[in-house]
């Protein structure tokens, strides 16, 4: 067991600005003070900051890194973790400057909390949350050394013109995910390689969507959990924290 681990968490809600919203950030930390250390930024599916993505972040804090979980939606503003959340998605997704504005607020937001590193950031989203970490490398938003995203949505913004992506880049996907089809794969390495940026993709074959999530068990929508294809994405995001972020500080 590690010093970080045999340490209670510390969870708080943090309330920050949005532009329209004021978003409630879930942050957990194992308590330690010292010198800022680096920090995991949690962006949610499309259900909104529920108990799914807090778990994830306490799992991340125990590691002994700061987590902060967004609120992309706003405070008081929650979807079903198992119900069409489209209405709240869309509006962000047809909008993606909006959606771009929204990450920006809630990553300075990151790295104005007092034990994080404001230079040493990674984002990692789910789904939805997989296209707003890759949003948060296309716009380089300040701090972030690394994205990663988990069986995400890929499709581009759109934007007239993609200045160089400076952030690495992970990219997670189930080869049979029906909301991100190879053609989608395709176009986001072309687009990526034009912006000059490092990433690295790794698909998991047969894994659908959301193969991270073991709630996922509707394989006629293509949403199926795949306890192989989690495990070793969990491997590769081990991986990936380490080599962009460091070893964690005592």
């Amino acid at each position: 067991m590690t010093a970080a681990a045999s340490r209670p968490l510390i969870t708080e809600f943090v309330d920050y600005p949005a532009g329209d919203v004021v978003g409630e950030a879930y942050v957990a930390h194992d308590g330690a003070t010292g010198r800022p250390r680096p920090c995991v930024v949690l962006a949610h599916a499309w259900d909104g900051q529920n108990g799914s993505i807090r778990a994830r972040a306490e799992e991340f804090a125990a590691q002994g890194r700061v987590a902060f979980a967004l609120d992309l939606y706003g405070k008081g503003v929650r979807g079903e973790e198992t119900g069409d959340n489209a209405r709240l998605m869309m509006p962000l997704l047809n909008d993606r400057g909006h959606l771009r504005d929204r990450l920006v607020a809630g990553v300075a937001a990151a790295r104005q909390h007092p034990l994080v590193d404001p230079d040493r950031l990674v984002v990692i989203g789910w789904c939805f949350g997989g296209l707003c970490a890759l949003d948060a490398a296309r716009c380089n938003a300040g701090g972030v050394r690394g994205v990663v995203s988990i069986h995400g949505v890929l499709k581009p913004p759109g934007f007239a013109e993609q200045p160089r992506i400076t952030a690495k880049i992970l990219v997670l996907h189930g080869w049979e995910d029906p909301v991100a089809p190879p053609e989608d794969v395709l176009v986001l390495a072309r687009e990526l390689t034009a912006a000059r940026a490092d990433w690295q993709l790794h698909a998991y074959g047969h894994a659908m969507h959301a193969f991270t999530f073991p709630g996922a068990q509707m394989p006629e929508r293509g949403l199926q959990y795949d306890a192989d294809a989690a495990r070793r994405a969990q491997q590769a995001i081990d991986g990936f924290l380490a080599e962009v972020l460091g070893p964690v500080e005592r």
